[in-house]
């Protein structure tokens, strides 16, 4: 009896958090709703040649590449990849035993603890290369930022993020935060559909047709990656155009640098998010409790 109510209380904790979960991503849902840009911010981005625009996608896909085979390592300086994987650890003890809804916004909240540090730094990156005029070179940089914030939130919940298909769900979740309208909840259901059941069908979770279902570290493993890439290149550069143009100026190139701390703020909120989702989804499964909606 006793043993009935301890679980049904740690059910009622997780299913709790879910539900502020989906409270968040319904606002997400709304705000990626509102597509329509400034009249303003349209008639600067006419303004900008088109091969800004190409040279700018070139940018993202290749600062995208060169930290996936060979940044890690220079990002894993910036912060210690073992203390956080034994604060999980600790953190995820504490949950299994317990359960209550302490337990689960201590784990969140550990999550979100790098966020101001990241963001103070990527304002000063930023703003510090506008000045001097200086745009596309700061794509390498802050994509490291970005990058960074996000493989501490996958060490808070217990997840390897150098593991290919890792990598292309980084990717998709990079992209959804950018995304707009129907494209937001077209990619948001593929990361759902990853989160729900892995790879098991990524053929239709990732838009990877010709896939090797038996081996995911395969050259067609590397194929969907390097298509993801692609996608998530275009949906940056295409939201972030007019501010990377601007930092490109000097002097007035500040105000394309102080984007930076927003859409980094942007980027993680989904993250975070999805990655909450995912840790909560699985421990309701492990503790084969459906979780309800």
């Amino acid at each position: 009896m006793l043993k009935k109510q301890k679980t049904d209380k740690r059910k009622a904790a997780w299913e709790k958090e879910l539900h502020y979960i989906y409270k968040q991503e319904e606002k997400l849902r709304k705000a990626a709703g509102r597509i329509a840009a400034p009249g303003w911010k349209e008639g600067l981005e006419k303004k900008i040649p088109p091969k800004i625009y190409g040279s700018l996608e070139k940018a993202f896909c290749k600062a995208f590449s060169i930290i996936f085979e060979k940044g890690n390592a220079v990002i894993e300086k910036s912060y210690n990849k073992d203390a956080i994987l034994k604060d999980y650890a600790v953190q995820n003890y504490a949950v299994q035993i317990k359960g209550t809804g302490k337990e689960l916004k201590q784990l969140r909240k550990a999550a979100k603890s790098p966020d101001m540090r990241n963001m103070a730094i990527t304002t000063v990156e930023g703003i510090g290369l506008g000045a001097l005029g200086i745009g596309l070179p700061d794509i390498v940089v802050f994509t490291g930022f970005l990058l960074k914030g996000i493989y501490e939130t996958a060490l808070h919940y217990g997840y390897d993020y150098e593991k290919p298909e890792e990598k292309l769900l980084i990717l998709k979740m990079m992209e959804t935060a950018l995304s707009k309208g129907e494209d937001w909840n077209q990619n948001n259901e593929e990361v759902d559909r990853f989160l729900k059941e892995g790879l098991k069908d990524r053929k239709e979770v990732l838009n990877a047709e010709d896939m090797n279902e038996e081996d995911p570290d395969s050259k067609d493993m590397e194929a969907a990656i390097s298509d993801q890439t692609k996608r998530t290149a275009q949906t940056f550069a295409l939201d972030m155009l007019l501010l990377k143009f601007v930092q490109g100026l000097p002097v007035i190139g500040v105000l394309g640098g102080a984007g930076n701390p927003v859409y980094y703020r942007k980027v993680l909120q989904y993250v975070q998010i999805k990655y909450q989702k995912r840790y909560l989804m699985s421990e309701l499964k492990n503790n084969k409790m459906p979780a309800a909606k």
